[in-house]
């Protein structure tokens, strides 16, 4: 079962940074002279397109093995040299 809090803190996150991404993408466009329509446009496209980026993104943190201390991975051992 999924811990409630933490879905609604990465929900949030999620669309916080998704939110941003398309605020900064449509500032850029503006910026580069396109019309408010098409800066619009490439905002809400860039924010629809991050939502299951940053969501794949935070969930292969959170289920990234973690490496174990102590272990034989320093590179000293018998056939390490």
């Amino acid at each position: 079962m999924v811990d409630r809090p933490l879905l609604s803190l990465r929900s949030t996150l999620v669309f916080l940074l998704a939110l941003l991404a398309g605020a900064a993408a449509g500032g850029l466009t503006a910026l580069a002279g396109e019309g408010v329509p098409r800066s619009l446009l490439a905002g809400l496209a860039v924010a629809g397109l991050a939502v299951p980026f940053f969501n794949r993104l935070i969930d292969s943190e959170r289920n990234t093995v973690q490496p174990v201390a102590g272990g034989s991975s320093s590179g000293e051992g018998e056939s390490n040299g």
